[in-house]
């Protein structure tokens, strides 16, 4: 008995001296190898970081979590507030694209599109005409290429004064009876700024037409010629186009009011390879400003 005792004591003792495992070292190595490493060391910052971190960190007591600066590029959760406001700023412009759009279908149910109209009648009597179906508050007689007639415009206050204005449709106005539909188009409106300024700048307007859809290989004096040779004397001429649009445009001046209204008849004639359009201008031709220069 007293063998096997010693036997198994031997074995005990054995036992408790087997090397421990392997993964018990590893442990303890990385244990004692975080306790001795910098926390303020360069490895540890990300590159965004100031480059200069080890002069900032200098004398400040590394434990203080006042120390650490904030890193200047926004994080990935900083993006949210500034798309928000990057999709506030779209939505606003998307709100004026509706709020202009339905401005414009307003006007447009607003507005009556007359046809026919004789070339005598001005946009004051065709307006006083329409006068009676509500308050007009814009009135624009256009030149048709394509007819010895006219076109007009006429946008009144309310969708009910235009829908009145329709019943108006076959009245003799002039030598014609007009014709009145609703109008797919609104208004454009005039520059404030160009308008008449005075008594003497709206009697330029009644010597005044504008001419549309001339042939860009048409120069000034050739308009000059062609309208002083069937309507009278031009005094001033501005022939104005770009590089986007097609034709060109004109405000002629003439002498004399009674030129102006022949001029109106020019609608559709060949201005070199064109059909010209012919209106009452709303804007007289201002002579130029010429700056002064320094000697």
């Amino acid at each position: 008995m007293a063998a096997v005792a010693e036997i198994s004591a031997d074995a005990t003792n054995t036992m408790d001296s087997k090397p421990k495992p392997e993964s018990e070292f590893s442990v303890q190595k990385l244990v004692d190898m975080f306790t001795k490493l910098n926390p303020l060391a360069k490895e540890f910052f990300p590159s965004s970081y100031p480059q200069n971190h080890d002069n900032l960190y200098q004398g400040f007591n590394q434990f203080s979590p006042t120390n650490f600066l904030v890193n200047a590029k926004p994080l990935a959760n900083d993006n949210y507030p500034n798309r928000r406001r990057r999709n506030s700023f779209n939505q606003g412009r998307r709100s004026n694209g509706r709020s202009l759009k339905a401005q414009r279908e307003d006007s447009v149910r607003r507005t009556v599109y007359v046809s026919d109209i004789d070339q005598q009648v001005t946009e004051e009597r065709l307006a006083a005409l329409f006068s009676n179906c509500g308050q007009v508050i814009d009135c624009r007689i256009c030149g048709d290429p394509h007819s010895v007639l006219r076109f007009a415009f006429v946008e009144f206050s309310d969708e009910y004064g235009a829908r009145t204005a329709l019943n108006l449709g076959g009245t003799v106005l002039g030598f014609y009876p007009v014709r009145v539909l609703p109008s797919k188009t609104a208004i454009l409106p005039v520059n404030p700024t160009f308008l008449p300024r005075s008594v003497d700048e709206r009697e330029m307007c009644a010597r005044t037409v504008y001419c549309t859809n001339i042939d860009k290989k048409v120069s000034q004096a050739e308009v000059k010629n062609f309208f002083e040779s069937i309507c009278g004397e031009v005094t001033r001429l501005r022939l104005l186009g770009d590089q986007v649009h097609s034709t060109r445009i004109a405000f002629v001046e003439f002498a004399i009011a009674e030129s102006a209204i022949l001029a109106l008849n020019c609608s559709g004639m060949l201005l070199g390879t064109q059909p010209i359009r012919v209106s009452p201008s709303k804007t007289p031709v201002r002579p130029r400003v010429i700056s002064a220069t320094s000697h």
